[in-house]
């Protein structure tokens, strides 16, 4: 576990860059922006300086060693023979001199370690060393070399592995008695909730054959526990080094945080669990730069590391107030302690970005380091839309303009360069007029402007380093995106083209089907589960994620029944466009009726605002005894908080809201605190040019368009809203389904199994 894993015969296996950067590291945290390399972009300066080497050259070089009880291993990135050169690779951009003298400590370490790993395997008294830093920008390499006995290197190494050796002692007693504990774990409460026992068996399953799966599993039989507790019952028979639970919302990494401690983590189970949050929500000094001379919790982090990551260890929920803590105690930055801590824990929790993201840290983390995961993805539902914008990114005129406006003399020459191939784009493109467009390529005119100018920036940040203008770093920032994504693009994005006026252009990479880039992380973990409330149909989220062809599928039986569920469809009404104004009055006496029948809190749901508006006047107008209450546009926590607070058990009222905001979905409001729903739509997605063209390429790809682009992910939101009425056994309710599609079979397929649909309804 950790950086390293338990290994058969030695006591702890540790990989060589692991046990460097553990070791090795000192001095301030340094993370001003640098200018470095993309992923690509790595591999193919890697090739380059391989490539000029003679034909004995060998690349990859697989190496171990043991010391003690430790096993340390990796991958040394070349060996000449002929010179009896060990060699590590690294890529950068700008000058060589700007590379902090920390991190060439580092590369240092990590040479040294293989070469004394080569002498030992071949017998050798001495070895050659380089560390070979290849400028991505101008193609030069920079070699530092030296020769080293084999009797110096054996003795750094064994000083590395000896202040290794007590940390490796401590991990792999705690993962024997953590593994002891789970193995003897117990369900936290007395019997499992109706349908919480068929999710478990489930996941307990894909975690012991290796499969991943999709289940789909009613809201309100307690989702998060019944997914956690087979996953830790599997760590021990399984050897999984990690757990990773992600959610799209802060209140579903509260949920797993709640359910790891029920089940035991802290008390009776040594289970770290850490939190991770985004970094501008835990910055403590937003103000400062990330570099020792600006911020006091750089300046000495990796000295201080040692110790904060000591008493990391000892607390068992490290949660986002608990790293606070520690991270001020010791004088250190919590966001990057927790990113530290990332190594050591047993279970993470955090946005999906952290595995799914094309620089995802987890990911990045259990690749390098042999990890076994199991991977837990809750409201899955979110997956498609969130991935996609993921593997997205636009670059906007307006913003290359205010980029330019500010920018020093050598990067504004470059500036003016993206924006005549830009000009060329707009002319050139194939319908030169059109207010949206797909292009048949990403332009390569612009793509060298673009590399030109990121470039340039790269070098004045070289020269004088410090923060950008916001608007240029804003712009760069979105140009580096846009050229990794370019690297990439094929058949799963588009590139369009859209224009505002006369000025202004919009030109972007669109991804639309993620699976290309989510299928290496699905076949790196022991196993993925994705669970949500929707999930229908399961192929949908297969082909459009990329999920394995084993891939497992689980409906779990809802734990309630029909009659708990008034479901009626309003047949005689259409929510379409262009029936809008027709609809308005019949809505708003459907809701008094209602209401009047039984009287209590109701959530009402609409397409947009415009039209929660237009009903909302008509329905005080007409029946003004009928409270009501709405979403507003853009709502702070606090005022989502009031909207929320309306809802109280014995409340009276109407709360409008719009579908697949904040309030259609995620929300729990049990009994009397809310006792029907309105669904006033389809929730189709708007009929848009961008949306027109992801249709198209559906239909290519998968040969349901129509399905894929629209009624799917229309559905899922209807189906999340009307679930906020039910959600436990003892709830009664009612859902009005408000337009004359609902009553198709093809639309009525995608409803919950278990509502019982009354179609006849007026």
């Amino acid at each position: 576990m950790g950086a390293g894993r338990l290994n058969v015969g030695l006591h702890y296996a540790v990989a060589v860059r692991a046990l460097c950067e553990f070791t090795a590291k000192q001095g301030d945290l340094d993370l001003r922006f640098t200018p470095s390399p993309t992923a690509q972009e790595g591999i193919n300066g890697h090739a380059v300086v391989t490539g000029r080497r003679g034909p004995n050259y060998r690349t990859e070089v697989a190496l171990e060693g043991g010391w003690g009880e430790l096993l340390v291993r990796g991958r040394a990135d070349g060996y000449d023979p002929d010179q009896n050169l060990v060699e590590e690779i690294k890529t950068h951009r700008g000058k060589f001199d700007a590379i902090p003298d920390n991190h060439r400590h580092l590369h240092w370490a990590q040479v040294r370690v293989y070469g004394h790993l080569l002498c030992r395997q071949l017998g050798m008294d001495s070895v050659n060393l380089a560390l070979v830093y290849y400028d991505i920008g101008s193609g030069q390499e920079t070699v530092l070399r030296e020769t080293r006995s084999a009797q110096e290197l054996a003795a750094l190494f064994a000083g590395l592995c000896e202040r290794f050796s007590n940390w490796a002692d401590s991990e792999a007693a705690h993962r024997a008695a953590r593994d002891a504990a789970l193995g003897a774990l117990r369900f936290p409460h007395a019997d499992f909730r109706p349908g919480q026992r068929q999710l478990a068996e489930n996941v307990y399953r894909a975690n012991t054959s290796g499969r991943c799966l999709l289940a789909q599993a009613p809201t309100g039989i307690g989702k998060t526990v019944g997914s956690l507790f087979p996953v830790l019952r599997a760590m021990p028979t399984e050897g999984l080094d990690k757990v990773f639970f992600l959610a799209a919302k802060t209140p579903g990494r509260r949920l797993a945080l709640d359910a790891a401690a029920s089940l035991g983590a802290g008390r009776t189970i040594p289970l770290r669990v850490l939190e991770l949050t985004a970094r501008d929500k835990a910055c403590e000094h937003p103000d400062k730069a990330c570099q020792g001379d600006a911020c006091p919790l750089a300046k000495g982090f990796y000295d201080r590391l040692p110790a904060a990551r000591a008493a990391s260890a000892r607390v068992a929920v490290l949660d986002r107030d608990a790293l606070r803590e520690v991270g001020l105690a010791h004088e250190v930055c919590p966001y990057y302690l927790g990113s530290e801590m990332a190594r050591w824990a047993d279970m993470v929790v955090g946005d999906y970005n952290y595995y799914f993201d094309g620089s995802a840290m987890l990911y990045a983390l259990a690749l390098e380091r042999g990890w076994k995961t199991s991977v837990l993805v809750d409201e899955a539902h979110n997956m498609v839309s969130r991935a996609r914008a993921m593997y997205s990114v636009e670059l906007e005129r307006g913003q290359l303009r205010a980029a330019r406006a500010n920018a020093p003399g050598v990067v504004k020459k470059a500036l003016e360069r993206v924006g005549r191939a830009w000009s060329g784009v707009d002319k050139e493109a194939p319908l030169p007029s059109a207010p949206y467009q797909v292009l048949p390529e990403v332009p390569d005119k612009l793509l060298d402007a673009l590399q030109n100018a990121t470039s340039a920036v790269n070098d004045f940040l070289v020269e004088v380093p410090g923060p950008l203008d916001p608007e240029l770093q804003r712009f760069h920032f979105d140009a580096l995106a846009f050229l990794r994504l370019a690297e990439s693009f094929g058949a799963h994005s588009l590139c369009d083209l859209a224009r505002c006026g006369a000025r202004d252009s919009t030109i972007s990479i669109r991804n639309v089907v993620p699976a290309p880039f989510l299928a290496p992380r699905f076949a790196l973990a022991r196993s993925v589960t994705l669970f949500s409330a929707t999930l229908n149909p399961w192929h949908y989220f297969c082909d459009l994620l990329g999920m394995p062809p084993d891939t497992a599928w689980a409906d779990v039986a809802s734990p309630f029944s029909a009659s708990q569920l008034e479901v009626h469809v309003a047949k005689r009404i259409s929510t379409r466009y262009q029936h809008r104004a027709a609809s308005l009055r019949p809505i708003a006496d459907l809701v008094a009726r209602q209401y009047a029948e039984r009287p209590g809190n109701y959530l009402a749901f609409f397409s947009s605002f415009d039209y929660l508006e237009q009903v909302l006047e008509e329905l005080q107008a007409r029946h003004p005894d009928v409270p009501a209450w709405r979403q507003e546009r853009r709502m702070s926590e606090p005022e989502r908080a009031a909207f929320l607070e309306r809802f109280v058990p014995g409340g009276r009222g109407v709360g409008f809201a719009v579908l697949g905001g904040s309030f259609g979905e995620g929300i729990d409001l049990p009994g009397e605190r809310l006792i029907g729903a309105f669904v006033a739509t389809l929730g189709l997605p708007q009929v848009n040019p961008v949306n027109e063209q992801l249709r198209e390429r559906m239909q290519a790809m998968f040969g349901a368009g129509y399905d894929y682009t629209y009624l799917y992910p229309g559905m899922q939101k209807v189906v999340q809203a009307a679930g906020r009425v039910i959600r436990t056994e003892q709830d009664r309710g009612v859902v009005w389904l408000i337009d004359d599609r609902f009553a198709r079979s093809e639309v009525r397929a995608l409803l919950p199994a278990w509502w019982a649909v009354d179609a006849a309804a007026s």
